[in-house]
């Protein structure tokens, strides 16, 4: 004989309704339960979303504060320094195998001398006082070139090339090696007219024997008392550039022939270490 269900009985129905209650009460807790939950979910994930997003803020700067690269300089064009020019007095000027004449030179104002010679006439009564105090000492000096023209050294220098040009030398080598002796054009000190070429009037030939005579013993241990120098001393060609030359005297003036003389130093050394104006 089979069992048939019976339903539960309830003392009132009240109870019923209770129980309902209760039903409904633990299915809407259950669903509230459920919409907490996925809203949990949903804020978790929504959360997670923004912080990745943070992250990339982050390593990445915004474009509003990026730093723009410094825009790059334009390089100015290079431009080549202007040549220092050098300005001394007139008693100083170089004039050498490296400093020729200055483009328009003037020939200064010039005083005459004896058989056709003429000098700077600011340096004129230097000179002359020299000459004069040499011929008091018992001596006999006498000028053998002086002022130059541009055509005269110009031929003086060619006719020494021609003599090496006979001797067979190249024109090249010629010229170089006639400008160990006689200045090239325009680098002479005679076109300043401050040097001049002293010998004895019994010995006139221009060697190396001059240095023995007794007047040029004499101008060697005076003439920077007169603001003359020997321009060319044997133990300096490799800075002058020229050959030794005990026979020619240039016009520096008394402060600075005494400063050479007494460092034993030629004007190219003097010039180097004497501040220009």
């Amino acid at each position: 004989m089979s069992r048939v269900p019976t339903q539960k009985s309830y003392e009132t129905e009240a109870d019923e309704e209770n129980y309902a209650a209760r039903r409904r009460s633990s299915s809407s807790t259950l669903l509230f339960l459920i919409i907490v939950l996925l809203l949990g979910v949903l804020l978790f994930l929504r959360y997670k979303g923004e912080s990745k997003e943070d992250d990339t803020v982050l390593s990445s700067p915004s474009p509003d504060i990026v730093e723009s690269a410094p825009p790059e300089e334009t390089a100015e064009p290079e431009t080549s320094p202007e040549p220092t020019i050098i300005e001394r007095p007139w008693n100083l000027v170089l004039v050498n195998r490296d400093n020729s004449l200055e483009e328009g030179f003037e020939v200064p104002a010039l005083t005459q001398l004896q058989n056709g010679h003429a000098i700077d006439s600011r340096a004129y009564q230097s000179l002359q006082d020299m000459m004069d105090a040499a011929r008091a000492d018992g001596l006999q000096p006498v000028i053998c070139s002086s002022f130059r023209t541009w055509d005269k050294q110009d031929e003086l220098f060619y006719n020494k090339v021609s003599s090496y040009l006979n001797q067979g030398y190249s024109q090249a080598d010629a010229e170089d090696k006639a400008a160990f002796w006689v200045a090239r054009p325009g680098t002479s000190e005679h076109q300043l007219g401050l040097a001049v070429d002293i010998v004895d009037i019994n010995y006139q030939l221009l060697d190396e024997n001059q240095e023995s005579i007794a007047v040029q013993q004499w101008l060697i241990e005076h003439c920077m008392e007169y603001g003359f120098i020997l321009r060319y001393p044997t133990s300096k060609s490799d800075i002058t550039g020229v050959g030794y030359e005990p026979w020619h005297y240039r016009y520096v003036g008394i402060e600075a022939a005494k400063e050479i003389s007494e460092q034993g130093i030629c004007l190219e050394e003097y010039l180097q270490a004497v501040p220009c104006s």
